[in-house]
């Protein structure tokens, strides 16, 4: 019979990239560990990680297995939940990782809301727009825009219909002139992000039936979202930013939108976790107080 604390410890190991680490998460002997690991292997009759003195990885049999496993994981501990969570009191240490603009210039305040309305919670924040290993960094959630590109991570979704806005001070379109199609972008500034040395240059925009991606430049660009929004409002350059982003600009006209006849590119907003046994009660009501500004915030008028 396989044991609940074999596939812990298999599933611990391969996210922390070894049984020593998995052993440590644990505060158990790294040979006993090995012992589970061995254990497992056993009962099911195939070899689930390659193992040496220095790293760790899975077999074919151990990469079939792996999403079974943290399935198995994942029910156990969801029936486990649906029992304790009406008895249990959102508290505790909370490690969230945010982007810097939106991290910073909105979600920070509304933080501070949510430290106030529950003071059991602790909380930790790192802030960047570069994206963390949340299997090596011990965080247990991050708020970031896109489709995370690792399948195994699960992504709640907060503002699952945000988009990128095309957008400068008014007094850069009064230089230059207010660009009426993609094409047009390429005579103009446009303010660049760069993320894993990667430059964001190629911007999409949707109307109807029709998609065109423009490659762009520039003379300024940043690995962080703030400073280009800031670079924007300055009156430097064309930003393709994030709506959440840049709302309050817009609003209070700072920013300009202009071709706003094309669609920019989806931003989805989402809470992301390991695996569902990541989300505890905290990061559950986290995740629905955090909807319910992100909801406020997009129809305040």
């Amino acid at each position: 019979m396989i044991r609940l604390e074999d596939l812990t410890i298999f599933v611990l190991a391969v996210d922390n990239g070894s049984l020593s680490a998995a052993a440590r998460v644990l505060n158990i002997a790294p040979a006993a560990a090995s012992a589970a690991v061995k254990r497992l292997e056993a009962e099911l009759g195939a070899r689930l990680l390659a193992r040496s003195t220095r790293s760790l990885a899975l077999t074919q049999e151990g990469e079939r297995y792996l999403a079974h496993a943290r399935r198995a994981l994942a029910d156990l501990q969801a029936g486990q939940d649906s029992l304790a969570l009406s008895r249990q009191a959102i508290g505790g240490d909370v490690s969230l990782s945010m982007p810097s603009d939106l991290g910073r210039n909105v979600l920070a305040g509304w933080l501070d809301d949510f430290l106030t309305e529950h003071p059991a919670v602790a909380l930790q924040v790192r802030i960047g727009d570069r994206l963390v290993d949340m299997f090596r960094q011990r965080v247990d959630a991050a708020l970031r825009y896109g489709e995370p590109e690792d399948s195994s991570l699960v992504a709640l979704p907060l503002a699952p219909d945000n988009r990128r806005v095309l957008c400068a001070a008014p007094a850069y379109f009064a230089r230059h002139g207010v660009p009426q199609s993609p094409d047009d972008l390429l005579q103009h500034n446009c303010l660049r992000l760069a993320l894993s040395d990667s430059t964001h240059d190629q911007w999409t925009f949707h109307q109807a039936n029709n998609t065109q991606v423009v490659r762009v430049t520039g003379n300024r660009v940043a690995d962080d979202g703030e400073l280009v929004r800031r670079w924007a409002v300055a009156g430097h350059g064309i930003a393709y930013k994030s709506r959440l982003d840049v709302l309050a600009d817009l609003r209070a006209g700072r920013l300009q939108p202009v071709m706003t006849d094309w669609q920019g590119e989806v931003a989805p907003l989402h809470l992301i976790c390991t695996h569902r046994l990541a989300l505890s009660p905290t990061l559950m009501r986290l995740r629905d107080f955090l909807q319910e500004r992100i909801g406020g915030y997009l129809a305040d008028i």
